[in-house]
């Protein structure tokens, strides 16, 4: 049987400095690697603080196609599910930093939870499973 799992989930940016900024000062996450690869492109990880074995790639927008794709890989629906240990917590701090709230907390079957939009308009489901 194969030993698989997700590493990296590449996310649009339109500036990695611009990107690197709001999560990890607003949303609080840890900058992994930020490696130059050319004059146009960085290796850029980000992970939420605690244990994370997937990390998100700022992928800077190299054409028109992928920049009209900013803040909208999905189509509009929920793109990421940051899990938490302590939803007030995590959601007073959404709300501390500015973080827009698109949809107020709901106590839902499998927890509690909250939809925000990141700087680009990307949706995120904050969840403290049950």
């Amino acid at each position: 049987m194969a030993n698989q799992r997700l590493i990296h989930i590449a996310l649009l940016v339109d500036d990695y400095d611009k990107a690197i900024q709001f999560y990890t000062q607003k949303l609080k996450f840890n900058l992994v690697e930020d490696t130059v690869v050319s004059e146009t492109k960085r290796w850029v990880l980000i992970s939420p603080p605690g244990e994370s074995s997937c990390c998100l790639l700022l992928a800077k927008a190299a054409n028109e196609e992928q920049r009209s794709r900013i803040g909208n890989q999905t189509g509009g629906r929920v793109f990421l599910f940051l899990q938490t240990d302590n939803f007030q917590r995590d959601y007073d701090q959404l709300k501390k930093e500015g973080i827009k709230i698109v949809r107020e907390p709901s106590e839902e079957s499998y927890g509690t939870v909250a939809v925000f939009a990141d700087l680009y308009g990307n949706l995120w489901d904050l969840i403290e499973p049950r």
